[in-house]
């Protein structure tokens, strides 16, 4: 649906390429499907789940073997995304590093984007 020609929708880190393909093999999986959605304090969560078949109309982003499908009405959203996966003492989890977003909730869990001309 929207995508900038020669420019993947989103880039992934070593160690997210390591933990996608890791549980693509494990589980089965054609992939990792990323969206948004409206919630949370700041506006906009993101979703993430495990994918057993292509959307035709996701942004399709495969790297050494991880495979990263973007949802249709996400992929303005994310353009120019870095994901990464970072593990602490107490938690495991994948990080967007997103240029959109202007403003977070102060958990981390709810983003707030630039608006758009025209929206």
């Amino acid at each position: 649906m929207f995508s900038i020609p020669g420019k993947q929708a989103v880039t992934l880190t070593p160690r997210a390429v390591a933990q996608i393909s890791r549980m693509m093999t494990r589980d089965g999986r054609q992939g990792l499907r990323i969206g948004i959605k409206k919630g949370g304090c700041a506006g906009m969560e993101y979703t993430m789940e495990w994918a057993d078949t292509v959307n035709p109309l996701d942004a399709v982003v495969e790297q050494e073997g991880a495979r990263v499908m973007v949802a249709p009405m996400a992929q303005m959203f994310l353009i120019g995304t870095e994901i990464d996966y970072e593990t602490s003492l107490l938690e495991s989890s994948f990080k967007f590093r997103n240029p959109n977003v202007v403003d977070a909730c102060g958990c981390g869990e709810s983003v707030k984007f630039a608006e758009v001309a025209g929206r």
